[in-house]
């Protein structure tokens, strides 16, 4: 059976072993490898195990405790961030951080170590993990924490699925007067007044994202519109609940359809809906967080051959020349999408060994898979990317190389005491082995 990621690609094989109560032990496997799975929303192939065996996750969703008193709550791995919310928001409270979509699992946030539009207040999901129960493929059963087994903690969390099964896991949760968003959106016109607007909203806004148009070159480079907003704690306590997707794409879009006339008429019409440089609002939190989940399959736009998410980080410099000579050689090449998503990183270090975030500026962004002309442009960003010390994510990659995956993740030898080795998956054979 094939199993796809996000993305769509690569195209992979895999038996599929679907795991229904975390007190069982692991299925005995032969040869074959083993990888967790769980909604299949990372991009690229770290979510896959061509050849191997996955163990799909999602009917371990059971929650376990929920202590209300200081807001610890435990859950089975397989829950998905979407039914967190739903027990979560009509309590009065919400996600430490959250990434762009809600319909990941609590074992997959943990294993790629997610972040958020917080990232600079709050840092990755990992900081709010306490405990969980690791399922090795021997049968042994432990608890990890950062006083017990801290080597096992630090190893998993971003350890992308392979130091064996997360089984249930208690992470600390935040409190809320309501479900809305107390939003600020502004226009900038390149990337100065970008990092002008950041640095006077970390302090006060505990959430900050934008949305930027890498298509836009010369003195507009970098230009986009900044978004920064708060929990709302004033008015009536609604707590209500984001609803079901209410769009589904209905087949594949054929591949002319992004092409850079079109993509460049939508970034320029986006940019110019703020007719004001400043707009304030009040939001729901499922738009603000999550304004893609509203349509389901929305991956089919980009065509059968699938796309490829690029995201990196690299650290802060007096000029930012990295990230300039990066959007440059983006906006020259012509293939960037409109789903394009500029912010910072704090310096909240995490407790996982190969965490994606380091202080910095990231850039994610979209490309709809054109084949070797595709894999040209990202091989010139990975090397301006690990000449500045950044990194890419291995959730959104299916493509860098070995080279590049040890040279921005150092420590990636130190994973390898602590790999299960039962497990494997096609993205660890493609940059470690």
């Amino acid at each position: 059976m094939s199993c796809k990621s996000w993305g769509r690609y690569p195209k992979t094989t895999e038996t599929i072993k679907r795991l229904t109560w975390s007190t069982e032990p692991l299925p005995a496997n032969g040869d074959d490898k083993l990888l967790p799975y769980g909604m299949g929303r990372s991009y690229g192939d770290v979510c896959l195990n061509n050849c191997g065996t996955l163990l799909v996750t999602t009917a371990l969703d059971h929650i376990l405790a929920f202590d209300e008193q200081i807001g610890l709550l435990r859950c089975e791995s397989g829950i998905s961030l979407d039914e967190v919310l739903r027990f979560l928001v009509p309590r009065g409270w919400f996600l430490p951080t959250t990434p762009g979509t809600k319909f990941v699992t609590l074992g997959g946030a943990i294993a790629n170590d997610i972040h958020g539009k917080n990232h600079h207040h709050s840092g990755t999901f990992g900081c709010h993990v306490t405990r969980f129960e690791l399922l090795r493929s021997n049968g042994e059963r432990f608890i990890c924490s950062r006083e017990k087994n801290p080597e096992w903690f630090a190893a998993t969390i971003g350890g992308l699925g392979l130091t064996g099964l997360i089984t249930w896991a208690e992470f600390k949760v935040r409190r809320i007067a309501n479900s809305f968003i107390e939003m600020e959106s502004i226009k900038f016109r390149d990337l100065d007044e970008f990092f002008a607007i950041t640095k006077e909203s970390d302090q006060d806004y505990e959430y900050t994202v934008s949305w930027q148009d890498c298509l836009a070159k010369a003195k507009t480079l970098g230009r986009g519109i900044f978004m920064r907003g708060n929990h709302a704690k004033a008015g009536a306590p609604d707590l209500s609940l984001h609803p079901k997707p209410g769009i589904t794409v209905p087949f594949d879009f054929p591949s002319i359809a992004l092409n850079q006339v079109s993509i460049k008429l939508f970034n320029t019409l986006y940019y110019a809906r703020l007719r004001r440089r400043l707009t304030k609002s009040i939001v729901h939190y499922n738009p603000f967080f999550y304004p893609l989940d509203s349509i389901n399959k929305w991956n089919r736009i980009y065509g059968s051959r699938g796309f490829f998410q690029y995201q990196f980080v690299v650290p802060f410099s007096e000029d930012n020349r990295a990230i300039r000579a990066i959007l440059k050689e983006i906006s020259e090449s012509g293939q960037a999408s409109f789903l394009a998503v500029l912010k910072t990183f704090g310096d909240i270090r995490s407790p996982g060994l190969l965490s994606f975030p380091m202080p910095g500026v990231t850039l994610a962004l979209d490309f709809p898979n054109r084949g070797e002309e595709s894999f040209v442009l990202f091989e010139k960003l990975d090397r301006l990317v690990i000449e500045a010390g950044g990194r890419i994510y291995p959730a959104k990659d299916a493509r860098m190389s070995a080279a590049t995956f040890q040279a921005s993740y150092p420590q990636w030898k130190k994973l390898i005491q602590y790999i299960d080795p039962a497990f494997s998956s096609s993205f660890w054979r493609r940059v470690a082995l």
